[in-house]
């Protein structure tokens, strides 16, 4: 996934309420930028760290920047939530994820479950529909890529869904995206959120797939590289 702009490089202040982080540009001007992740950024929200924001052109928006990398020892980590799943459909159309080849068609955000929308959806005449949920990985601890990085109801309602999926004779899959290079394996935080740990083992005893590839996070563009061992399997 190329990035449409030209990143603009800065030190992060703080980040609050969730959606905002201010900014001290390379000039000198702090400005409040747009944070696309919900959680907690648990590793990657120091303070005084290097960051690099996309600046948007539409008068429209309220806030002019985006924060979509930060440097966490000498690593870029890409923290934009919205980004994943053109991540890996990008890699899946490009034949870079082996497990999810050999299929004619592919959809995002298709209505299925207890009104919830899977991330991809892959379908052909000579195999059951393939459902893909895709998680953005950023926390990591020790060499391990940890997910989740705080309490995820919705996440563990995903599991159950894609557990359903199965059932009916489909194939199910949660993709994992770890959105950094540094690590050597994937686990759960299951200190963070027992629940979801609980549910996912649930979900793999119904037959859920789980994949986890990384990337190279590049300040011009965002990309799978390889597939990333699971400490659970």
């Amino acid at each position: 996934m190329k990035f449409e702009t030209e990143l603009i490089k800065g030190t992060l202040i703080k980040r609050y309420k969730r959606f905002l982080a201010d900014v001290t540009l390379e000039n000198g001007e702090v400005v409040t930028a747009h944070c696309a992740n919900s959680g907690s950024m648990l590793s990657v929200k120091d303070e005084g760290a290097t960051v690099w924001l996309s600046p948007s052109n539409n008068p429209k928006r309220k806030l002019k920047y985006t924060w979509e990398i930060i440097e966490v020892e000498g690593c870029n980590v890409g923290i934009n939530t919205g980004h994943p799943n053109k991540i890996v459909e990008e890699a899946i159309l490009a034949g870079q994820i082996k497990e999810l080849t050999g299929y004619a068609k592919l959809r995002r955000e298709v209505k299925y479950g207890q009104n919830s929308r899977i991330d991809v959806l892959l379908e052909d005449d000579d195999k059951p529909k393939c459902y893909v949920e895709v998680k953005n990985v950023t926390l990591k601890r020790g060499q391990n890529a940890d997910f989740p990085d705080a309490v995820t109801a919705r996440g563990a309602k995903h599991l159950r869904e894609l557990g359903d999926m199965v059932e009916e004779g489909h194939r199910a899959v949660m993709f994992y995206l770890v959105q950094r290079s540094d690590c050597a394996i994937m686990d759960i935080a299951r200190d963070i959120d027992p629940t979801y740990d609980k549910e996912l083992k649930a979900a793999i005893k119904r037959g859920v797939e789980v994949i986890c590839y990384q990337c190279d996070v590049g300040l011009d563009e965002i990309k799978v590289t390889s597939a990333l061992d699971v400490a659970f399997l």
